[in-house]
């Protein structure tokens, strides 16, 4: 059985923040919110926690296209090749928000993903809980949304329902509220250009 814990995003309770990262650095698997939906979670340095969560999608790590939530536009270096001043004027209007930047790789990615990847998504949620939970871990955390079985909905807004499906399977689940129905919208900066390639919840301001 996994836990399950309530925070708010106008009084994080600090304690709870610091179990949250404590439990990450120990190879859980946790559901966090963001402002867009539900997403399953893992400390980047963690390879067995990073299989664990391919497992539950039913892939391979090196098969796997997870995104990663860091904590401000200063921990992108860590991931992340340089961007030019257009991307990063970009990034710094539209960040914290509901978007998945996809910008190109630094060699720390293929050790993560165990394959040659050019290119990472990522994120910067306007999500104090999530950005506080990566804050006190110190780096970033690898996310993948949590999907529905739902034929007609597609994603599970209400944390205590994803508790139920996935109590067995993941370490804790962190209830901040109810989540969206849509993803974030993910924007491709990784050739210079500036191209979206998913509507979702985010509108960008170019």
């Amino acid at each position: 059985m996994s836990d399950y814990i309530k925070l708010y995003q106008e009084a994080t309770d600090q304690g709870l923040v610091r179990n949250v990262a404590e439990i990450l650095e120990e190879g859980a698997i946790v559901i966090l919110p963001t402002d867009s939906v539900y997403s399953l979670a893992c400390d980047i340095q963690n390879e067995r926690a990073l299989e664990k969560m391919a497992w539950l999608k039913g892939l391979k790590l090196k098969e796997a296209e997870f995104s990663i939530i860091c904590e401000n536009l200063s921990q992108l270096s860590d991931y992340c090749k340089p961007i030019n001043n257009q991307i990063f004027k970009l990034l710094k209007k539209n960040l914290p928000g509901p978007f998945t930047f996809i910008l190109e790789a630094n060699n720390n990615i293929p050790k993560i993903f165990k394959k040659n990847k050019k290119t990472v998504g990522i994120r910067i949620p306007d999500n104090n809980i999530t950005r506080q939970i990566v804050g006190e871990l110190g780096r970033a955390v690898i996310v993948t949304s949590v999907k529905d079985d739902d034929e007609i909905l597609e994603y599970t807004t209400d944390p205590e329902l994803i508790y139920e499906q996935y109590e067995k399977q993941v370490d804790m689940v962190v209830d901040g509220g109810l989540g969206h129905i849509k993803p974030s919208t993910v924007v491709d900066c990784s050739s210079g250009d500036v191209e979206i390639i998913r509507e979702g919840i985010g509108e960008l301001k170019l």
